[in-house]
């Protein structure tokens, strides 16, 4: 398992390749990379913090909980934090698996869970005005459906 955060820019094809270099029996690797988006009135940067150790913490317990629901050989998890512009990335995951149900789940699991629940506080610095980032209706209700009853 590999969780980076990190203030510098990353390479997501050299990234992929070195994650699928070292896998040695999947025949599924899904990967998704997000980056910073423009907002109504223009985005100058978005700010993203983090408590070192923290967040690295909690995302190592989130991996290791989707590779105990799902049949993973590897996860790979960067997230940057600092000042980016738009369209700049700001992070990526890969999941490898012996089948793609298995990788295309855990993908979506991780990035529901980043998007909502990973300790990073983002304020979007825009044009006219800046914004805390505060989780959406629509972010909460894609948790649910990873729920155990």
């Amino acid at each position: 398992m590999k969780i980076v955060v990190q203030l510098e820019a990353f390479n997501p094809g050299e990234q992929l390749d070195n994650f699928r270099d070292q896998l040695k029996s999947s025949g599924a690797l899904v990967s998704f990379s997000g980056m910073v988006r423009d907002i109504p009135g223009g985005l100058a940067k978005i700010k993203i913090e983090h408590y070192p150790g923290m967040t690295e913490k909690a995302i190592n317990k989130i991996c290791s909980e989707a590779c105990l629901r799902w049949e993973l050989e590897d996860i790979m998890v960067i997230h940057r934090f600092g000042n980016l512009k738009k369209g700049e990335l700001i992070m990526m995951i890969a999941t490898a698996a012996n089948h793609r149900t298995n990788a295309f789940e855990a993908a979506e699991f991780l990035m529901d869970y980043l998007k909502s629940r990973a300790p990073f506080w983002k304020k979007e610095i825009g044009f006219e005005k800046a914004n805390w980032v505060s989780s959406k209706d629509v972010d909460e209700k894609a948790l649910d459906r990873w729920k155990t009853p």
